[in-house]
C-alpha cells in the first residue's frame, strides 16, 4: 500500500465472498523470492499503511491414495493444474470453481486432509478460513518444511522450519481499530514492490489473509494482508514490535529478507 494519509479505506467488512482476492491497479507477477529485487510492478497490497508514516513446486510429490503420511512438521501442498471444481465433500455436487491461478500466480493451497482421490485445501478467497475438496488428479503434490506464526500479543513472527525455531522478530501489526485478522491462512506468492515505495522492502509476501475492517482499499475490491518491509516505520516497530497498521505485518528490511526462501502454499497462524 502506499501510505499517503489521503488513503480512505471503504470499510466493508462483509465483502462480496465470491471475490477471489484483491484487485489492484497493476499488473501482478509472481516471482521467485531470489528475484524480487529484479521484477517491477507490485500488488498494492492493503492494510499497509498505518497512522504513522515465488519458487516452483516440487515435480514429485507424495500420492494422494489416503491419509497423507507426512512428518508432523510438514505440510502437504497441492497446486493446481488448472480452475478446477470445488466441492463442499467428496461426492456431492460442486459449490463454484478454485482458480489455478491468482493474479498471475499459480494456485499453490494447503493440504488440511485427504480421502482416496481428493484433496482439501485453503483458499485464498474471502471469507477467511475458506475450503474445499477438489479431485487428486487436478494438482500436483509437493511439500514445505516452513511455518510462520505471527502473535498479535507480543507484536512478533515466528519463522519455523522442520518444526524448528529459524528466527522470531519484532513486527508492526494493525492496530486496535484496523487489526490483523487471526486464524490459518498460508503464503499465496511474492512480488516486487512498487517502485514509488522502496519502504516495502525488497518483497512483499502477499498472504491469503483479508482484513476483517476493511472490506475495499482504494477502490480495490477487496483488502489483503500482506507482509512486507517496514515503511518507514523501523523506529516504531523497534525490538518489541507495535500497533501501527492496517492489517499488514511490517518488519526490518533485515529481518524480511529471511523469509525469501519460504515458498507459496506455507502456512501462516495469527494468534493473539
Amino acid at each position: 500500500m502506499r501510505s499517503s494519509a489521503s488513503l480512505r479505506p471503504s470499510r466493508h467488512a462483509t465483502a462480496d465472498p465470491a471475490r477471489s482476492g484483491v484487485s489492484a491497479h497493476q499488473a501482478r507477477t509472481r516471482i521467485p523470492a531470489a528475484a524480487a529485487l529484479a521484477v517491477a510492478g507490485g500488488l498494492l497490497v492493503s492494510a499497509c499503511s498505518g497512522p504513522s508514516a515465488p519458487p516452483t513446486p516440487s515435480p514429485k510429490g507424495p500420492a494422494v491414495g489416503g491419509p497423507a503420511r507426512l512428518a508432523a512438521d510438514t505440510t502437504l501442498l497441492a497446486t493446481l493444474r488448472g480452475a478446477t471444481p470445488g466441492y463442499p465433500s467428496p461426492g456431492r455436487a460442486p459449490a463454484g470453481r478454485v482458480p489455478g491461478t491468482w493474479y498471475g500466480a499459480h494456485s499453490t493451497l494447503p493440504v488440511v486432509a485427504t480421502r482416496p482421490g481428493w484433496v482439501q485445501v485453503r483458499l485464498a478467497r474471502r471469507p477467511n478460513g475458506s475450503k474445499a475438496w477438489i479431485p487428486a488428479s487436478d494438482v500436483q503434490l509437493s511439500t514445505t518444511p516452513y511455518r510462520i506464526v505471527i502473535n498479535l500479543a507480543t507484536t512478533h513472527l515466528t519463522l519455523y522450519k522442520d518444526d524448528r525455531k529459524v528466527f522470531s522478530t519484532p513486527a508492526g501489526v494493525g492496530t486496535r481499530t484496523d487489526p490483523t485478522p487471526t486464524g490459518q491462512y498460508f503464503v499465496a506468492f511474492l512480488e516486487a514492490p512498487p517502485k514509488s515505495s522502496p519502504g516495502y522492502g525488497a518483497f512483499i509476501m502477499v498472504t491469503s489473509a483479508h482484513s476483517d475492517a476493511i472490506g475495499n482499499w482504494e477502490g480495490s475490491g477487496d483488502a489483503v494482508i500482506g507482509i512486507h518491509g517496514p515503511l518507514g516505520s523501523d523506529q516504531e516497530i523497534g525490538t518489541t514490535g507495535a500497533r501501527i497498521s492496517h492489517g499488514c505485518i511490517r518488519l526490518h528490511e533485515a529481518d524480511l529478507l529471511q523469509l525469501r526462501d519460504v515458498p507459496p502454499g506455507t502456512p501462516i497462524d495469527i494468534v493473539r
